[in-house]
Order: structure tokens, then C-alpha cells, then sequence
């Protein structure tokens, strides 16, 4: 797999595990607001991390390291990746997997063959506007809405979450995203921050007071709902 990154210590990454986090680059998706844009637009332009060497720096962390997270990009695209996972696996670590969710068939394979412990997805926007928060205009969500019906079986520990922004997500847009995830187990808002590698530097993050305000539109709709990433 190709990993053109690695955070070696992290708290917050991987719910309740002492982990680090391994970044693979690429993305079908252009959203503005993205974090890691020069992973997105230019992966063949970042440095490139042999696999070999994240193993060693695991075998090394055996004992205080307690998961690894593959994060990106897009980690789907690779076609290694559930080899990856696997191997990471076998290395005694809890796996878990940040995902658009794009590539279903991928993700139930993970969960079938327990490559993986813990699924984070995206929902990016309602499906109304999901395009607009993708940058991919009349984006068709059907893999998307595939990806989340199979997490709503519960097969694997899973949060779905979004980024909030200003210019693409208001009430309406989380009242359609609250119906999409009924039942679901968690659901995180994300607070939008500026990281300095953006796709788009004209989007706007919410205030706290934005944020809890959305709160109540998932009562009695998911099981556990927050506010993640806010000062």
C-alpha cells in the first residue's frame, strides 16, 4: 500500500486506544473544505513511506502502541489495503479505517474477513446536497447510501460523522442526514478548522453556539450524538 504519512502517536484518532495513524493519498472526492488537500490534488508529489518501515516502527511500539488508524485520501482506493489491515492485524493491533464510504463492496469485505475493528464514515451532506459538499455536481450517493445500510446492521463498532460548514450544511441539510442515519450507534458533528492545506480557503466553520444548536435535530433519531473538534 502506498503511505505517505504517518502520525506516530495519537489519542484522539482511534476511540479509546493509544494508536497511531497512517495516511495513504488520493481521493475520488474535491471536497473544499478538506484538511489534507495536497494529499487529495497531488499524492504523487508527497514523500512516500515504504511499508516496511511503518512494520518496524509497529514491531518497535508493541505493548504501548494499542491500534492504527488508515486515514487519507482516500484509503479504499488502494487495492491492497484489506492486505494491509490484515497484516496489521496479525501484528496484534486493533484496526480502524476513516472512509467517504464510497467503495462498499471494499468496506463489507474488511468487516467479513475482520480486517478491520472500527469504521469511521463520512456523510458529507443530506443526499439532496451531497454533491455540492463532494464537488462533484448531481453526484449519484447510491454506494454511499449502500455503505451506510450495511454499518446500520451493526456487523462492526462504527461512527458516522460530518464536517460542518458554513456555505454547504445548515438545519435542513442535517434534518435529511439525521432520517439517512436513523438508529445509527454514534454520530459526530466535526468543527471545521482551517489546517493550511485546503482545497478551498473561502469556507467558514460554525461557532459553538452554531453547533449545539444542531444537536437537537437527532433526539430520538441516534443513539449517541457530539461535538467533536471544538475548543
Amino acid at each position: 500500500m502506498i503511505i505517505h504519512g504517518l502520525n506516530k502517536l495519537t489519542l484522539l484518532d482511534f476511540p479509546g486506544l493509544t494508536a497511531c495513524t497512517v495516511f495513504t493519498g488520493g481521493c475520488n472526492f474535491r471536497c473544499p473544505f478538506c484538511h489534507n488537500g495536497s494529499l487529495v490534488l497531488a499524492p504523487d508529489g508527497q514523500p512516500v513511506i515504504p511499508e516496511e518501515e511503518v512494520f518496524g516502527y509497529l514491531e518497535k511500539r508493541k505493548g504501548i502502541l494499542e491500534g492504527v488508524c488508515v486515514t487519507g485520501g482516500e484509503p479504499t482506493l488502494n487495492a491492497d489495503l484489506i492486505d494491509f489491515l490484515k497484516k496489521v492485524k496479525a501484528m496484534g493491533y486493533k484496526t480502524k479505517l476513516d472512509t467517504n464510504g464510497t467503495n462498499p463492496d471494499m468496506l463489507i469485505r474488511a468487516v467479513e474477513e475482520k480486517a478491520v475493528d472500527y469504521v469511521a464514515m463520512d456523510i458529507k451532506n443530506s443526499r439532496e446536497k451531497y454533491g455540492l459538499s463532494v464537488g462533484i455536481k448531481n453526484y449519484d450517493t447510491s454506494k454511499i447510501e449502500k455503505s451506510v445500510s450495511f454499518l446500520l446492521e451493526d456487523r462492526v463498532d462504527y461512527e458516522f460523522r460530518t464536517t460542518v460548514v458554513k456555505e454547504f450544511n445548515d438545519e435542513e441539510s442535517f434534518k435529511g442526514i439525521a432520517e439517512w442515519i436513523k438508529g445509527a450507534k454514534k454520530y459526530f458533528l466535526q468543527a471545521f478548522k482551517d489546517s493550511g492545506d485546503l482545497i478551498d480557503e473561502s469556507v467558514h466553520g460554525l461557532s459553538r453556539d452554531e453547533m449545539l444548536a444542531l444537536l437537537p435535530v437527532f433526539d430520538k433519531k441516534v443513539g449517541k450524538v457530539e461535538i467533536r473538534g471544538m475548543d
